[in-house]
C-alpha cells in the first residue's frame, strides 16, 4: 500500500552519454534544474549523471561533465534520457541493468526523440505503445517489432515509461511531468518562462504540413484565436467556416494541415484542456465546468473526459487538485 504521508521523490537525474543530443538534455536541465523559489521546497532537483567520468562529446561540438556516476539512478525519481543513438548502438550492461533496476522499484523513465532506441534496446518497451521523431519510426519498429510504434502522436504514457516524439515534443512531454505532480498552475509557469504552449495533449499530430501565420495574414489563426478564447461558445462547423470566410471543405482540409485533426476534434481538446485547468484550480461543480467549457452536462463532461484522458472527471480532481485549495468542491461527475 503506498503510504501517503511518504514525499514524493523530486530527485530527475539526466543519462549524459557520448553523442549526447545536447536540446534534449538542454530542455530537462531548463524545465527540472533551474531555481525556482516561486514554486516553493518541494521543486525538482536536478543531476547529470554517466557511466564514465570526465568530458563527453555532444552533437554539436559542446562538451559536458557529470557530476555523478550510474549509482545516482539508484535514488531518481524521475530518469530522462535525452536522446540516444539511433544507428542500434547497444547500451552496456552497467547502464542496462541501472534503468531496469531504477524502473523496477517504480521509478519514471522518460525517452525524448531517440531515446525510445535506448528503452527499446533494454527491453522496457517491448508490449507497449511508444513513439520517437517521425524520421526514426520506421526504424524504431523494424529493429524492435514488439514495440507498437506510433508516428502520429507526440508522447506516450505507460506504466510509467513515457515517450515523446522529436524535440519540441520533448517539452510537451516534460511539462506533462510538471502538471502531474504539480498541477495545471505550475506547468504554466514554466511554460511561461519559457515561452512554450502550456498544454499540448500527447495525441496531438507531431508533423504539421503547413504552419499556420499569424492573423490576419491567415484567418484559420483568427479562428484558431476564436476558439481558444471562447470554449463555451455553441460552435458549428458552419460558424466556424464563416468565420474563417471558408467553405466548410475547405476548412476542413486547412484545419487537418495545420493541426492533424478536424475542427470538432481539435475544439474538443481546447475545452477538455480549460476542464483541466478548472477541476485542478477551482471548485466548480460538475455541471458548471461543463457549461464553463461548452459540454453541456456533467454527462457529456464525463464522456468525453474518459475518452481523451483515460479517467473521469471526479476522479482526476481527486488525484490533481492540492489538498485543502478548495475544500467544498463537489466530487460529483
Amino acid at each position: 500500500m503506498p503510504n501517503p504521508d511518504h514525499a514524493p521523490n523530486r530527485l530527475v537525474a539526466a543519462l549524459a552519454y557520448e553523442g549526447l543530443c545536447a536540446f534534449e538534455f538542454g530542455i530537462a536541465a531548463e524545465v527540472f534544474g533551474l531555481s525556482r523559489p516561486e514554486m516553493g521546497p518541494d521543486w525538482y532537483t536536478f543531476i547529470t549523471c554517466a557511466e564514465h567520468q570526465g568530458p563527453l562529446a555532444t552533437n554539436v561540438g559542446l562538451k559536458v561533465e557529470a557530476e555523478a556516476g550510474l549509482d545516482a539512478l539508484d535514488k531518481a525519481g524521475t530518469i530522462i534520457i535525452p536522446g540516444w543513438r539511433s544507428d542500434g548502438a547497444v547500451p552496456s550492461d552497467a547502464v542496462r541493468d541501472a534503468l531496469l533496476s531504477a524502473h523496477a522499484r517504480g521509478a519514471r523513465l522518460v525517452s525524448i526523440c531517440s531515446g525510445a532506441f535506448l528503452l527499446a534496446a533494454i527491453g522496457l518497451l517491448d508490449g507497449r505503445r511508444a513513439t520517437t521523431h517521425w524520421r526514426y519510426a520506421e526504424r524504431l519498429g523494424a529493429a524492435h517489432p514488439n514495440v507498437t510504434v506510433n508516428a502520429d502522436i507526440l508522447y506516450t504514457e505507460d506504466s510509467q515509461v513515457f515517450t515523446s516524439a522529436g524535440s519540441a515534443a520533448g517539452i510537451d512531454l516534460l511539462l506533462h511531468l510538471v502538471r502531474k505532480d504539480f498541477g495545471a498552475a505550475a506547468a504554466n509557469s514554466v511554460a511561461r518562462r519559457m515561452v512554450v504552449a502550456a498544454h499540448r495533449a500527447g495525441g496531438q499530430a507531431q508533423f504539421i504540413e503547413r504552419p499556420v501565420p499569424s492573423w490576419p495574414e491567415n484567418k484559420l489563426a483568427g479562428l484558431l484565436d476564436q476558439l481558444r478564447a471562447d470554449p463555451s461558445r455553441s460552435w458549428t462547423i458552419d460558424q466556424m467556416a464563416d468565420a474563417a470566410a471558408m467553405s466548410q471543405r475547405t476548412l476542413a482540409r486547412r484545419f487537418q494541415e495545420a493541426t492533424g485533426t478536424s475542427p470538432a476534434a481539435w475544439l474538443t481538446l481546447q475545452r477538455i484542456s480549460v476542464a483541466r485547468d478548472l477541476l485542478e484550480t477551482t471548485g466548480l461543480p460538475m455541471e458548471r465546468i461543463a457549461e464553463e467549457v461548452g459540454m453541456g452536462t456533467a454527462t457529456n463532461l464525463r464522456l468525453h473526459f474518459v475518452t481523451h484522458v483515460g479517467i473521469p472527471p471526479n476522479l482526476y480532481r481527486k488525484q490533481f487538485r492540492r489538498e485543502g485549495a478548495f475544500p467544498g468542491a463537489s466530487t460529483s461527475d
